[in-house]
This record gives C-alpha cells, sequence and structure tokens, in this order.
C-alpha cells in the first residue's frame, strides 16, 4: 500500500515510517522542512515531500495516490495549540477525502470517565478524532494513554522525576489508574490498522499489559533502573498548575509540553475494551517493566555515540533518534576538549596510546593519585591496575581504573571507567589529521549519571575538569609535538 506519514519528525511518525517500509509499503512522509528529516537512518528508503497542514494549496500533490493516510501531527507546546491542530485536521480530512484514500490512521489521547472535563490537550486529541471521523473516509481512531519510549514526551518526564527525586511530595492524583503502552505496540497497532476492512470506522482504546497508579509507575521504573526505593508522599496541596511548574523546574521537559501531560494526568487512562486487539491478533501487549527496560537499553549502550541510531538493540522503537527533541533520552553530561597538534597524526596516537600506567595521564598527578585512593576506599580499583603494555593496547584490557573498551588505531581509543561512581562514565580520544601535516586532537569525557546522586556528583567535580582535562589536552599535544 502506499502510506503518506503526517508528523514525521515527531516521536510516533519518526518510528512509524521505517517499519512501514519494512513491512512492505511504499512511504511518504509529509513535513514543513525537508530538511528536518535528512539525517535520519531512514530517509533514502521513504519519499519526502514539503507541504504544510494549515495551508490547503500544498496538500493535492502530497496525498496523489495515496491509500492509507496517518495522521500523527499535534501542536502540544504551542499556546493555540488546540485551534492549530482543529485546523490541521479539518485540511488534512479534506485533502484525504479528495483523492480518494482509502484509510485514515489517527493516533489520539484516551477518553476520560463519563462525567469528568477533559483536560485542554484530551479535548483537542477527542476534537481531532470527530472531525477525522467525520469526514467520509473510514477512519480508525487509536486512543493511547502513556506511551512508554525513549523520546515519549510522557516518558521522559517519569524518567526525570524518578531519577532525580529520592523523595517526593506528589499531587493526588498520583494514584489514578492508568495503562501505560509500549511504544512498540503502539506501532504494531498503527500498521496493523492500514489493513482494518472498509466498513471499520470507529475509536479503539489501546493498552499495554498493566494498569498501575503513577507512583506505582514511578517505583517500577526506579526498580527496572537500578535505583533505589522512592518515597511517594501523596498530598492535596499541589494543583496540575503548580505540578506542571514543578515538572518544568525539576525536569528538562518544557513548561508548554508539561503543563498540558499534567493536566491530562488527573483523568484515569484505562481501555474500556480491546478490540483492535482481536481484530488485528499478535503478540499480547508487554508488560510496564519489559517496556522500561527496552527503553533504557540504548542509554545504557557503553558506545553512546550511537545512541542516535536506531538501526541496532533488541527494540530499536523504543531507542532515541536524531528527531526527538534535545531535551529526550536522559542526561548525559559531556565534556570536550579540541587542540590543534604541529605534529602528523600517527605521532599524536602513540602519546595517546602510551596514557596510564607508569606513563600517568599527562596533567595534575596528583589529583589522579588522590582520586585512585579514594575509589579505593569505597571498595574501587584505584590506578593499582596498571597497564599491561608501556606502548600497545588492546580491547578489554584494564588500564589503571579504565577499561579498553574501543580501539581504532592511529585514531581512536575510549575507555570505560570501572572506579565506584553512581553513574557509567567514558573518555575518549581522537587524532585526526589536519589535511595540512598536522592533526586535531579531540578529547571527550561522557557521563550518565544513576539518580540524584550521579547529578550531585558531576556537579562536585565539574570544577576541577578545567584544570585536570584542559591540561590533559595541552600536555598531550605538547608531548606529541615534541616527541616526549
Amino acid at each position: 500500500m502506499h502510506c503518506l506519514v503526517t508528523g514525521a519528525t515527531g516521536y510516533i511518525g519518526g518510528r512509524l515510517a521505517p517499519r512501514l517500509v519494512e513491512a512492505g509499503h511504499r512511504v511518504r512522509c509529509l513535513s514543513r522542512s525537508a530538511g528536518r528529516l535528512r539525517d535520519v537512518p531512514w530517509a533514502g528508503q521513504v519519499e519526502i515531500v514539503e507541504a504544510d497542514l494549515s495551508d490547503p494549496a500544498t496538500l493535492p500533490a502530497a496525498f496523489e495516490g495515496v491509500e492509507v493516510a496517518y495522521f500523527l501531527m499535534h501542536s502540544l507546546g504551542q499556546k493555540d495549540f488546540e485551534h492549530r491542530d482543529r485546523e490541521a485536521a479539518a485540511n488534512f480530512a479534506a485533502a484525504a477525502k479528495a483523492a480518494g484514500v482509502r484509510r485514515i490512521v489517527y493516533l489520539g489521547g484516551p477518553e476520560p470517565p463519563p462525567g469528568d472535563r477533559p483536560s485542554p490537550h484530551l479535548r483537542s486529541r477527542a476534537e481531532v478524532a470527530r472531525i477525522l471521523l467525520a469526514c467520509g473516509v473510514p477512519t480508525a481512531v487509536l486512543r493511547a494513554p502513556v506511551i512508554i519510549g525513549s523520546g515519549s514526551a510522557s516518558f521522559e518526564m517519569l524518567r526525570y522525576l524518578t531519577e532525580r527525586l529520592p523523595v517526593m511530595v506528589t499531587p493526588r492524583w498520583v494514584a489514578n489508574r492508568i495503562q501505560p503502552i509500549a511504544v512498540r505496540d503502539v506501532l504494531r497497532y498503527l500498521i496493523g490498522a492500514a489493513t482494518l476492512p472498509p466498513d471499520v470506522h470507529r475509536g479503539f482504546d489501546i493498552g499495554g499489559a498493566d494498569v498501575l497508579g503513577y507512583a506505582d509507575m514511578m517505583r517500577r521504573y526506579a526498580h527496572v533502573a537500578g535505583l533505589p526505593r522512592r518515597i511517594i508522599v501523596p498530598t492535596r496541596v499541589l494543583s496540575p498548575w503548580l505540578s506542571a511548574h514543578w515538572v518544568g523546574l525539576v525536569t528538562p521537559v518544557p513548561n508548554s509540553i508539561a503543563r498540558p501531560l499534567v493536566a491530562s494526568l488527573v483523568h484515569e487512562a484505562v481501555a474500556r475494551e480491546d478490540d483492535l486487539a482481536r481484530l488485528l491478533p499478535g503478540p499480547a501487549p508487554l508488560g510496564f517493566d519489559e517496556a522500561v527496560r527496552l527503553a533504557l537499553a540504548k542509554v545504557r549502550d557503553a558506545n553512546v555515540e550511537t545512541r542516535w541510531s536506531s538501526a541496532s538493540g533488541r527494540d530499536a522503537a523504543a531507542e532515541p533518534l536524531p528527531s526527538d527533541p534535545d531535551w529526550s533520552g536522559g542526561t548525559v553530561y559531556t565534556d570536550e576538549r579540541r587542540r590543534p597538534v604541529h605534529a602528523p597524526a600517527d605521532r599524536l596516537w602513540r602519546v595517546i596510546e602510551g596514557v596510564g600506567g607508569d606513563n600517568g595521564w599527562y596533567s595534575f598527578p596528583l589529583a589522579w593519585s588522590v582520586r585512585g585512593w579514594l575509589d579505593r576506599l569505597v571498595g574501587g580499583v584505584g590506578l593499582r591496575r596498571g597497564r599491561r603494555d608501556r606502548h600497545h593496547l588492546r580491547v578489554g584490557e584494564a588500564l589503571d581504573w579504565w577499561r579498553v573498551e574501543e580501539i581504532v588505531p592511529g585514531s581512536l581509543l575510549r575507555l570505560r571507567a570501572e572506579m565506584r561512581v553512581p553513574g557509567r562514565a567514558w573518555l575518549e580520544m581522537r587524532a585526526e589529521p589536519d589535511g595540512a601535516g598536522g592533526s586535531v586532537y579531540r578529547q571527550r569525557a561522557v557521563f550518565l549519571p544513576r539518580g540524584l546522586a550521579g547529578h550531585l556528583y558531576w556537579a562536585s567535580v565539574r570544577p576541577f575538569h578545567g584544570i585536570v582535562f584542559n591540561g590533559m589536552a595541552r600536555n598531550i599535544a605538547r608531548g606529541a609535538e615534541t616527541g616526549a
């Protein structure tokens, strides 16, 4: 089938498009700016067209020949998001009808229980669903609660709150029941919805295997992430408005997104039926713990460079993508240094490969020694292991308190820390030719914090990085230039 995906630069659309291709469909992605999809791993597998759902004149070409059209865009985070989404849905529906599209698929939000006054976010999702269902094209509306996957705004909010706050005073809605669903299962339902018979024209509730309170979700996230048990104290004092501002203060999720999401959490979100699962038989939906484990798997990958790739891992759908917002994917602290070197790259590489052991770390020996002693005091390896060979390293061997994780001879040395720290740390050193007979030295320290202790640890050592890491870069470059 020929499928049109709107919102391809967003969280769900960016994961759906390549999976539709894998399922054998032709895929066209609609974006206001084609350049925003230039660097996604699957860009060469789809057709990308520039169009704007707020401008009906740009839409006919985008819908030409399309059999199934996915409406996955939303304007959450903008002041007038309800008006924008209403206009976009109406223009999308009219263009689909005029082009003879055989099916529309829309991913919306849960319906609040009868008698509840819906939040603006859920009210807008329901209005979009009504517009699409009324346009005359067979439509499947999938009503999803909290989606679990790296990059999902709801999941990122859960991640940051749980990791950064070992003790939480929370609003009473943390006891409300939610049926969170793994992004993998959402994508399976979206792909399957394209094959529904023409007479299927309605909304469907979708959800995962577990029904939990938000407080239970935070506790179970902590367990899966290996964090100490979280202490959660509900209170009636925090209104949704105050809660949203608290989320904006504690997490990098923007207030403009946190506010409507928090306001929606005052409603319970539990599937009232599972008709779509019966129409689209397949694996049982994942439970919450497994969905979280998959969402965290890529962040724990030692090769931090690949965390923006969706090409590896057990469930690429749960991993980050280049099109995800900067605040998603968990916290990664980095310290990067770059120095020009008046020596060829091979000479610079010999200095890089000689770090550690009796050769030292080229910067502030006392600081390295003190850090090694402190590590031994808390049961770590310290600096006592040294190195196997004075001049050469190999993958997998110990190097003081590091482990050699990757070597590209002449170019890259990546070390993984085995010292006792509240998180995971790497040190990466590169030698690059500059094209003029010299070279460039690049150095990067990476730290993935574990819980609040990890954030406090980074804050405590950061003031020393200017001395230690800058001195290290300077002296490695000088060593290559002098041949020391």
